[in-house]
């Protein structure tokens, strides 16, 4: 997993995709929101989100 990330921020300064970063950054976040929250009692409140 950390490769895969090592290897994706290796590709955005290389190619200057800097634009790339806060999609990538929030997915992770949103990805461990999820995971996080699954469960936990807080779940219903945000699936109810989405």
């Amino acid at each position: 997993m950390f490769y895969v990330l090592g290897q994706l921020f290796k590709f955005m300064r290389v190619y200057r995709k800097f634009w790339m970063a806060p999609i990538i950054i929030g997915l992770i976040a949103l990805g461990g929101l999820l995971i996080a929250a699954q469960g936990t009692a807080i779940a219903p409140f945000i699936y109810a989100i989405f």
